[in-house]
């Protein structure tokens, strides 16, 4: 059985950072997209990225932002990875992949499921993250549709992922990774270092 792939997103502190690497995950996001309670700049992104190490990958999280600023913020928060989270265009991801970066698109489930089979093709090609309606929220979203037809290219599952939850969510869903955010929250956007260790290990130790 292939380990799960584990994200875990909106780290601010270097002891959130040192928590979520040291528990063993593959990659860790900064969020970039205005006005939330995580947002970082990209002097502390960089900062904080520092004392990652090289395998373990790094991730700008950006929300319907000018391609031009998200390129120019992501080097200088030296990413390794951007995803989008919004209305982005595939091409905005293809100017992404030419300036170097790898890519992951991010979609509500509803979104997703309101692509034609073309579409969904095309973005498949790389990789996708299926979320609730509101990204960060906490909440759930009725996967009825993606066990019917998940997804045919790696993707990651995010969207009301706890500690408690992620183990029977991959079993069932069967996804390549999963991404979490305020699931390992005391409070909105203060991660929790003990929570942060028990969700890498429910998603890969089963």
């Amino acid at each position: 059985m292939t380990e799960t792939y584990v994200k875990i997103c909106g780290l601010r502190t270097p002891e959130a950072v040192a928590a979520a690497v040291d528990a063993g995950a593959d990659a860790i996001g900064f969020v970039f997209a205005p006005g939330g309670p995580r947002t970082v700049s990209s002097e502390v992104a960089r900062s904080l990225g520092e004392a990652v190490p090289a395998c373990v990958e790094t991730v700008g999280v950006f929300r319907n932002q000018p391609i031009g600023e998200v390129i120019e913020t992501a080097r200088a928060a030296a990413v390794s990875t951007v995803q989008l989270h919004g209305d982005e265009p595939l091409s905005d991801l293809r100017l992404l992949e030419e300036a170097g970066f790898r890519t992951l698109r991010a979609f509500s489930a509803d979104a997703y499921g309101a692509l034609s089979e073309d579409e969904r093709a095309d973005w498949e090609a790389g990789r996708i993250l299926l979320d609730a309606v509101e990204p960060g929220a906490g909440v759930t979203f009725d996967a009825t549709a993606i066990r019917a037809q998940p997804p045919r290219g790696p993707w990651l599952l995010a969207g009301g992922l706890t500690p408690a939850n992620v183990g029977a969510l991959i079993a069932t869903l069967r996804p390549d990774g999963v991404d979490v955010s305020s699931g390992v929250e005391s409070s909105r956007g203060v991660k929790d270092i003990g929570l942060i260790r028990d969700f890498v290990h429910a998603a890969k130790m089963r």
